[in-house]
């Protein structure tokens, strides 16, 4: 028998092998390979030391602008002036200019690029957000990028797993946002290094897409080698929308899958959840909350910022209006998403609410532009990491929150759970 678990079958078939085992070394063939505008101007001038003479194949190759975009700065600039002439050079297919790009973690699944059963590679570590389809997907350097590119190919350690066995519906007002905030400040940041987060148990139905994309997201910061999901009819709901005829196989884990530990969560028991600087591990619900003012919010990012995270937190703000000093910044994660709330109203919801609405990027959650903190000041962000100056500033604090705290806190001027708006 083999005893595989879904992310161990997904690379077997990837090697050409019937079985693998935990800590094998194995060569397996990519079916997607992504860089952004910081990442792939390394991997580009790697490329051009190897002497490498093109890329392995244009359809599954995808360069997404998104960090810097629109351009900051002229370092920035240049960096995507490197990645559009390496994309037209060699006529990527996937390549999505300003106007056309946005958070890539978001467009990617969007555009119908990840579907079940593929393994992908991306010189960013929140790549292992295509597990929440199904797929084996995890962040790479910028070599091993560069490498990907060329040759099509990637060398891998099989990762052993840990199972997460929900039952169970999350309450009103919590989300996957607050399941994965639970889950590492119950297990640490390196409390699944290397391993694959595989959620299992009839509770994953009660998840939605945007649920699963968020906590795939997020496996990375329990130091996950991937976090994966299987599919369902919701995943195949989502699949007709987003990848409409496209090819896929679905790889279920055995029955006998052998996992270095089982966690059971029972959803209806979690609660809103924030993790405190500096680690996202710090994680405390409100009844160890005390009176925390702020100065700034972020609502958007790979992690949060898909319609139904905008939804949640118009549906907070609408009709009412920050509180004074409060700066709070909305960052829809594709246009097609922006597009969608402009239509259902939000994006007016959110002006009258006094926040400030930007075009997609990744901008303020790596400290980049729009919304760097500012010596001592305090963030309630609903993006994925709070690192020691993460954001800004080295003595600024950010608090990890979902966007129903992160809009609850906004109208408060201090960190607020939604039930007490």
């Amino acid at each position: 028998m083999s005893k595989m678990t879904m992310s161990q079958k997904i690379l077997a078939k990837h090697a050409g092998l019937d079985f693998v085992s935990p800590g094998q070394l194995i060569e397996a063939e990519l079916d997607l390979v992504l860089g952004n505008d910081i990442t792939s101007p390394v991997a580009i001038a790697q490329m051009d030391k190897l002497g490498a003479d093109g890329v392995f194949d244009k359809d599954k190759i995808a360069l997404v602008p998104d960090h810097f975009v629109p351009n900051k700065d002229i370092k920035s600039a240049e960096n995507c002036k490197c990645v559009r002439e390496f994309a037209r050079r060699n006529k990527i297919t996937n390549y999505f200019e300003v106007g056309e790009m946005g958070i890539e973690h978001a467009l990617l699944p969007e555009k119908g690029l990840t579907v079940p059963g593929d393994l992908i590679i991306g010189a960013d570590s929140h790549t292992c957000t295509y597990g929440a389809l199904g797929a084996f997907s995890t962040g790479v350097g910028s070599t091993d990028m560069a490498a990907g590119m060329a040759t099509g190919k990637a060398w891998f350690k099989v990762p052993s797993a840990i199972r997460f066995n929900l039952s169970g519906k999350l309450p009103k007002y919590v989300s996957g946002k607050d399941l994965i905030l639970h889950i590492i400040g119950m297990i640490g940041v390196d409390g699944a290094l290397y391993q694959s987060m595989e959620f299992t148990g009839e509770g994953v139905a009660n998840l939605s897409m945007d649920d699963r994309f968020t906590i795939a997201n997020m496996a990375i910061e329990a130091g996950g080698k991937n976090g994966i999901f299987p599919v369902d009819e919701l995943t195949v709901e989502y699949l007709k929308e987003h990848a409409p005829g496209k090819e896929y196989t679905v790889f279920e884990a055995d029955e006998d899958a052998e996992y270095v530990q089982t966690y059971d969560i029972d959803l209806s028991s979690l609660k809103s959840t924030v993790a405190f600087p500096h680690l996202p591990e710090n994680a405390r619900t409100f009844d160890e909350i005390g009176d925390i003012a702020i100065d700034q919010v972020v609502i958007g990012s790979c992690t949060n910022g898909r319609i139904s995270d905008l939804r949640a937190a118009a549906e907070i703000l609408k009709g009412r209006h920050i509180a004074e000093g409060i700066r709070c910044i909305v960052i829809p994660a594709t246009q097609a998403i922006y597009m969608q709330a402009l239509n259902e109203g939000m994006i007016a919801t959110f002006i009258n609410a006094g926040c400030v609405v930007s075009t997609p990027t990744c901008g303020p959650c790596l400290g980049g532009y729009m919304g760097v903190l500012a010596s001592g000041e305090k963030c309630v962000s609903t993006t994925n990491r709070n690192f020691v100056g993460r954001m800004g500033a080295i003595d600024s604090e950010i608090y990890l929150a979902s966007p129903e705290v992160a809009a609850a806190s906004a109208l408060t001027g201090k960190i607020s759970s939604p039930l007490d708006i």
